[in-house]
Formats: structure tokens, C-alpha cells, sequence
């Protein structure tokens, strides 16, 4: 068995002259990943970003059937680290990863990591009785005002929590049994939504592996196309004359493009050109289901523009919300290069919470608990208020600050951070790249 140090691991990274080798680390074993990072059932993308570090606390949390994994594994291992060399890699809070990982130990002793499936069946009920419901009061109540606008909101209602319902199939937290968690994925995801659930989990996971990092989360690829974020980022992008917008004035544009705008003009190409380009071609008749769904149902009552205006009526809607609550947890928070940090240093630079209540946790899909979703991503969210005093001590005990927010704060930051001076201000970083693009 041959033996290396963090240096050679850590030049590995998948980056410089050819050839390209990329390796890590998992449980002190190393892993060559060059040839089979492509074939990643996760993505390449969230292999990739571990090239030449250690992966031992992603590894754990993305991955529920250890045992199926492991298969995979075996024939990848080339050796192991030198007997010398440290269990924690040198970059990283060694103490703070020891207490983490004693912390993850205590969440599996107490159960925090098994399903209420009684929780989840509920919430799929109360999905589709308003996605009944939507239909239902045009059917009775005629296609008038009043009722039209009201079908909208319930069947915005119903298609947000059905994104909260996906989210948490897609963690594979629904089910014990994977195989459960990704037919019922499909269903919710692609008959319920007409969204690529395949799509959402190659994107999703990249995300949660490094969140707010350039280059590796998703989350921020809109990055420069529409905006540009970040100090260095937007200063390298104004040196190049790069100009695909007008990002000065980004701060104003960004209420009227991306939250309403996000899921009928992005979302919709971007599933769909996923899916057709990898071949999801389930996730795709799955997907045509829901529309042959809507589109028979309310055409059946409405007329062609009115149906039309609805669909995209109500997808801006389930937008504006999804992004509300979705950019409350991170667009505040620090957006820089990986700096391989350890796994909870890393999420807690990324996000932050809002308050827990009934309404919070219903309206955010739990995504109010986005510091402890992030640290266990496979847990089901009725836990996360369990493990959430855990979370904090051990914050408190290592200096890390723990914010948490009440959700309309949460909001006005999302405002704050978009039009006021700040360090890292949407503002900020376009009249940084405005100074570079005319000066340097």
C-alpha cells in the first residue's frame, strides 16, 4: 500500500499541465478519482471540487447507504496517508472538526437522522388537496376575476411547498430505503413541478458542497451573465472589458429580473436542455406528464391567452417566493474562492438563519434551519430543531458566529445587500467593476 503526504494529495487537484491527475482523501484513504469523476452518480462538478482535499465530512454527509458507496470506492484507492502524517488536513480546524464529527456521532445516537414519514405523508396531502383545490374553483366557480385570481394563489401555494417537498426527497431524507426517496422525487419533482429531478440533484449537491464559492456552486453561475459578486471577481471582470450587463446598475435590475423571472425563463430552458443533453429521457416523459396535466385541465376551462397569462402568471409567483427565501439564507453571507476550509467553517461562512415558528417553518419548507440543513444535509427538517442547540454550542465553544435572523430581517437584508455600500453589496461590487472596466 503506498503511502503520501497532504503536499502531494493537495497538487492533485485536477488543475495545472496535463496530465491532470485528481485525487482525495476520504477516512485517511486516498482516492484516484481522474478517470472516474465523469461517471460520479452525484456530478462531476461536486467530485471535482474536493480534487486534492480531504472529502471525509462531505463523504458522510452526502452519502446514506455507506455500504453501496463502498463498491464503488474499493477499486479506486491507491494508498492511504503516511503513519506521520495528520488525520485532519493542515488547512483545517482540527479541533473543530474532531468536535464535529463527535457531534455528527451523538445526532446519529439520538435518531435525529430517521423519518417521520406520518410528517411527510401529511405534507404530500395538503399538496395535492391545493393543487385540487386550484382547479376546482375555476370548474365551479367560473374563470371571473375573482376566482381566477384565487386558483393563482393556491395553486402557487401548493407548487412552492411541493419545491419544499421535492428538496427534501432530493436529500434523500423522506424514506429510509434511497430507492423510495428518488421515485417519489420523480413524482413531486417532475409530475407535480415539470422540473428534471435528476437536474435539481446534480445542481443541488454542487451547491451544498460549497456554498457561496466561485466556480463551485451553481448557486452563484449566474455569475457573470446577469451579475457580477464579490470584490475579486468583479474587479478581474471589469479588467478584462467584460460587459455581458450593465452591472452598475445591477442593484436596481435585480428585483425585476430575477426573482419573478427565475423560474419561467431560466429554470424552464435550463431542465429541459439538462435533461435532453445527459439523456434524463424518464425524468423527461415524467416531466411531459405535468404538462399534458395542466395544460388539458385548465385549458379544458380557460382560453388560450388566459391560459397562458395563468401558467406564467403563477410560475413568476412561485419565483418570487422561492427566491426570497432561498437568497435570504446565503446572498448576505461571504462569496469568495474555496478556501478549504473544514465542512462546518464552510457552511457557517455561507449561511445563516431565520427565527423558528409554525409560519416560518411552513412558509421556508424548514429552510429557516439552513445552518443545521447544511451540516446534515440527509436530515430530515422535522429534526433540525432538535440538533439546533447543539449547533450553537458548538459555535459558542469555537468563536463561530451563529446569526439568526426574524424572517421579515431576513428580508430587508436581501434589500440591504442589494442597494446600500456595503462590504460585499451587489452596489459594491458593480461600482467596483464599473472603476475597473473604465480605469484599469
Amino acid at each position: 500500500m503506498r503511502r503520501f503526504t497532504w503536499e502531494e494529495i493537495g497538487q492533485r487537484n485536477g488543475r495545472g499541465p496535463a496530465p491532470q491527475e485528481r485525487w482525495l482523501v476520504i477516512h485517511r484513504k486516498v482516492y484516484d478519482i481522474s478517470r472516474f469523476y465523469r461517471r460520479h452518480p452525484g456530478g462531476a462538478r461536486l467530485l471535482v471540487s474536493h480534487a486534492g482535499q480531504d472529502a471525509t465530512d462531505a463523504f458522510v454527509a452526502f452519502h446514506v447507504d455507506k455500504v453501496l458507496v463502498s463498491k464503488y470506492l474499493k477499486p479506486l484507492q491507491i494508498g492511504e496517508l503516511a503513519p506521520d502524517q495528520p488525520s485532519i488536513e493542515p488547512t483545517k480546524n482540527e479541533m473543530l472538526v474532531k468536535d464535529f464529527r463527535e457531534l455528527r456521532a451523538t445526532v446519529e445516537r439520538m435518531g435525529l437522522l430517521e423519518p417521520n414519514q406520518l410528517f411527510f405523508f401529511l405534507l404530500l396531502a395538503h399538496i395535492l388537496l391545493l393543487d385540487t383545490a386550484a382547479w376546482l374553483i375555476l370548474f365551479y366557480f367560473g374563470t371571473s376575476l375573482l376566482p381566477f385570481v384565487f386558483s393563482l394563489l393556491l395553486l402557487t401555494i401548493s407548487q412552492v411547498q411541493a419545491s419544499w417537498l421535492q428538496h427534501d426527497l432530493g436529500h434523500l431524507s423522506v424514506f429510509r430505503k434511497t430507492k423510495w426517496n428518488h421515485l417519489l422525487h420523480k413524482f413531486v419533482m417532475c409530475h407535480l413541478i415539470g422540473a428534471s429531478a435528476k437536474w435539481w440533484t446534480l445542481l443541488h449537491s454542487q451547491h451544498h458542497a460549497k456554498p457561496n464559492c466561485f466556480h463551485k456552486d451553481p448557486d452563484i453561475d449566474m455569475h457573470p451573465f446577469l451579475f457580477t459578486l464579490g470584490k475579486k471577481f468583479s474587479v478581474e471582470l471589469g479588467i478584462k472589458k467584460k460587459k455581458y450587463m450593465p452591472y452598475n446598475h445591477q442593484h436596481k435590475y435585480f428585483f425585476i429580473t430575477l426573482p419573478p423571472l427565475l423560474f419561467p425563463t431560466y429554470f424552464h430552458c435550463h431542465t429541459f436542455y439538462i435533461a435532453y443533453t445527459k439523456k434524463y429521457w424518464v425524468d423527461l416523459v415524467w416531466m411531459l406528464t405535468f404538462y399534458i396535466r395542466f395544460f388539458y385541465t385548465y385549458g379544458s376551462l380557460l382560453e388560450t391567452k388566459s391560459l397562458l397569462a395563468y401558467y406564467f402568471i403563477f410560475r413568476m409567483l412561485e419565483s418570487s417566493w422561492f427566491v426570497w427565501v432561498s437568497q435570504m439564507n446565503h446572498i448576505p453571507m461571504d462569496i469568495d474562492y474555496d478556501k478549504n476550509l473544514d465542512w462546518m467553517s464552510t457552511q457557517l461562512q455561507a449561511t445563516c438563519n431565520v427565527e423558528q415558528s409554525l409560519f416560518n417553518d411552513w412558509f421556508t419548507g424548514h429552510l429557516n434551519f439552513q445552518i443545521e440543513h447544511h451540516l446534515f444535509p440527509s436530515m430530515p427538517r422535522h429534526n433540525y430543531w432538535k440538533v439546533a442547540p447543539l449547533v450553537k454550542s458548538l459555535c459558542a465553544k469555537h468563536g463561530i458566529e451563529y446569526q439568526c435572523k426574524p424572517l421579515l430581517t431576513a428580508f430587508a437584508d436581501i434589500v440591504q445587500h442589494m442597494v446600500t455600500l456595503g462590504e460585499s453589496s451587489l452596489k459594491t461590487s458593480g461600482e467596483l467593476w464599473h472603476d475597473a472596466y473604465l480605469h484599469k
